[in-house]
């Protein structure tokens, strides 16, 4: 398994934990910090060595000096405890000049105390017949167990700390509130530009491939009053004819599937009513809203209800359905209702776990009442502002 950060790291079991290089990553990111350990000695040393007057002001120059280059430090030795790129958020410059300065006050000493612990304790307990020729044998070979048996000890705890504080430098730089806001953005961009695709194939195949199927039908609509009827050339032009504007009948629907005309030129009601209208279910449509509704909002309602009357006609075994449409509190409510069978599950494939997906990235949320027996209720909010 493939860790990504000290945290993830201390998961694993003893042995490979303990033969790995996060550890000695983790000692080598805590003793980075004599990096602002020196710039808080260039501080001190600029505030004491001007004369008295100047101090109260040179002091918290030379802190800014050290900012913008410790910050550049914290975020560049990251990487030695954690792996995953750092998302860009909007103040990201206020944030790395915060968290420099709580490094130069008060983080560089205690990494360094940490290591100086973890580390230097356990050596020092090793090599006590050197550093202490003083002492009985027995007590130094004693002591040099002792010292031993703390490595993996030392090495578990320089690494928590390590991870913990690469967790800590990582909040600030990046919460978790803006890389989720990121992770949203970028899926209603995703939704825009698929949803401008599904306009350009509309396009094309209304003013492509439906405008050939009209000329093809009306040519052999034409050919075929030149025949006479009991011709066999007359009879199979009439069923290439018959094809012809099937296939033209039948695009036709799937350029209705694929973005909806009334949708864009007359807005969300009347496209409810149509898809309603060619649903082989009969579906009461009550839809009042005032006026024009942003294009994301309508389009997301209209796809909700189109997928919703297609679950209503295949699974629901319903012999009636109804869909209401209100603007309650700056919320576009729509609910899809119907008298079948019920017992709607979304694990079971029926398209909500979709709904819902498209839902969320216009802030939108659905409810689902459906029990065994029936009726099923669908209901969708969707935020207008």
């Amino acid at each position: 398994m493939l860790n990504r950060t000290a945290l993830e790291a201390l998961t694993r079991r003893p042995l490979p934990f303990l033969g790995s290089a996060w550890p000695w990553r983790c000692v080598a990111y805590l003793l980075a910090s004599v990096v602002p350990g020196a710039a808080v000695g260039f501080v001190a040393a600029a505030t004491l060595l001007v004369p008295e007057p100047l101090r109260v002001l040179t002091g918290p120059a030379a802190l800014a000096v050290c900012v913008l280059p410790v910050a550049w430090f914290e975020r560049w030795r990251l990487r030695l405890v954690d792996g995953v790129p750092l998302p860009e958020v909007p103040d990201r410059r206020r944030r790395e000049a915060g968290l420099a300065v709580m490094t130069l006050l008060a983080m560089w000493w205690i990494d360094l105390l940490m290591v100086a612990f973890t580390v230097a304790g356990p050596l020092l307990l090793v090599l006590t017949p050197v550093v202490q020729p003083t002492v009985t044998p027995f007590a130094g070979a004693a002591a040099s167990v002792v010292g031993v048996l703390l490595v993996p000890v030392a090495a578990y705890t320089v690494t928590a700390w390590g991870g913990a504080r690469g967790a800590m430098v990582r909040a600030v730089l990046a919460p978790q509130g803006s890389e989720l806001s990121e992770v949203l953005r970028s899926r209603a961009r995703l939704v825009d530009a698929f949803e401008m695709e599904r306009r350009r194939i509309e396009r094309d195949l209304h003013d492509g491939a439906q405008q050939r199927l009209v000329a093809l039908s009306m040519t052999l609509g034409m050919a075929r009053l030149d025949l006479p009827e009991s011709s066999d050339a007359s009879r199979l032009i009439g069923l290439a004819h018959d094809e012809a504007k099937q296939a033209l009948a039948e695009l036709r629907e799937l350029i209705r599937g694929v973005h909806s005309p009334i949708l864009t030129d007359r807005g969300l009601a009347a496209a409810v009513r149509d898809v309603a209208g060619r649903s082989p279910v009969p579906v009461d449509v009550d839809i009042e809203v005032p006026g024009r509704l942003p294009v994301p909002v309508e389009v997301t309602a209209y796809y909700v209800v189109s997928e919703a009357l297609a679950n209503l006609a295949k699974h629901s075994g319903a012999t009636r359905g109804a869909v209401t449409g209100r603007v309650e509190r700056g919320h576009l409510v729509v609910e899809v209702r119907d008298d079948g069978a019920g017992g709607a599950d979304p694990a079971k494939g029926t398209g909500l776990t979709g709904l819902a997906d498209r839902l969320s990235v216009v802030g939108g949320r659905l409810s689902l009442f459906s029990p065994v027996g029936g009726p099923t209720l669908v209901r969708v909010e969707i935020p207008c502002a």
